[in-house]
């Protein structure tokens, strides 16, 4: 299957663009099968994206009751007192989908799906791996790392997050049949949603991670969060592996911030070290893979344009 880059002009051109795949993707879909799934994720890249397909949605371009969403992450221990508190907390990944896309959307899709991080009392987790350290181990080596519960924890906690909220989460997907598009973007060191940047490719399809300092650090400089004690020390999150099971991934990246791992993904060695890079193995595997990226990320791009052909990858200009 095709690995395409598409460069476009600028955040609203990309925007446009990918809106635009997706949006054929889903006709063409919905004519040979009742349903569509679509992957979605948070964060600044896909927003524009978002507004393009409500309008097509509202103006009746596809129709929007025939579509299942499930989102990449969610955090755990957002402030709240209960799990309906966390999961509406203005900082959560449900608020936020219902701000740019759920709310705005006349006739609304059949179900919505975001991982179930809410659901986890952070200090009880913590408190549960502090006495159970047999129950789990890290995997990682640089950022956030992840926390691999082992199959029969002695926790019944644990056990509860693992077979409900982390294995629970990819169950469901591949009972709506798996994911036809997933969107995602890409963060700085090469990361996808909260698969960070040296957690193994085979940490698991659902992870629990354990976000670093910097993180912390940064949601709070950032204005997210008041103090690092109202900062999420934990989210869940899809691993690249379940990322890439889709059927049809598109990526955006816009801005002098993902130039650097862009490049690497593509041009570099396949590694957990840049996450994304595992959507040229996906490529190669069948997969339908997009890179649908600004003029900024994309010119340096276009100077590789021989070494990226040797790779398989096709790389059109819409300057």
């Amino acid at each position: 299957m095709p690995f395409k880059i598409v460069v476009t002009r600028n955040f609203k051109h990309m925007s446009e663009v990918a809106a635009g795949i997706v949006k054929k993707n889903i006709t063409q879909t919905l004519r040979k099968q009742q349903e569509f799934v679509l992957g979605l994720a948070t964060g600044s890249s896909p927003t524009g994206l978002y507004k393009y397909l409500v309008k097509a949605a509202n103006s009746g371009e596809f129709d929007s009751g025939r579509i299942r969403s499930f989102n990449l992450d969610e955090y755990v221990g957002l402030p709240g007192e209960n799990a309906q508190q966390r999961a509406i907390h203005p900082e959560s990944y449900c608020y936020f989908m219902i701000q740019e896309f759920f709310g705005l959307l006349t006739k609304k899709f059949i179900e919505t799906n975001v991982p179930y991080g809410s659901l986890i009392d952070q200090k009880q987790l913590i408190r549960e791996l502090k006495a159970h350290p047999k129950d789990w181990k890290e995997a990682g080596t640089d950022a956030g790392r992840s926390i691999v519960i082992k199959a029969k924890p002695a926790s019944e906690y644990l056990a509860w997050i693992r077979n409900t909220v982390l294995n629970g989460y990819a169950r469901k997907i591949k009972k709506a049949g798996g994911i036809d598009v997933q969107i995602i973007g890409v963060g700085g060191r090469g990361h996808v949603a909260f698969h960070e940047s040296g957690i193994p490719f085979n940490a698991g399809k659902v992870m629990l991670v354990k976000l670093d300092n910097n993180t912390v650090a940064n949601a709070v400089a950032d204005g997210h969060f008041s103090s690092d004690r109202e900062c999420p020390l934990y989210a869940v999150s899809m691993g690249a592996t379940l990322v890439y099971e889709a059927k049809t991934v598109v990526l955006l990246a816009s801005g002098k911030r993902k130039i650097k791992s862009v490049a690497e993904s593509l041009l570099g060695d396949i590694t957990p070290d840049v996450p994304i890079s595992y959507g040229r193995k996906y490529a190669k595997e069948g997969g339908n893979m997009f890179y649908v990226v600004d003029k900024i990320v994309g010119q340096p791009l276009i100077s590789e344009k021989n070494r990226l052909k040797q790779k398989g990858i096709k790389i059109q200009s819409l300057l």
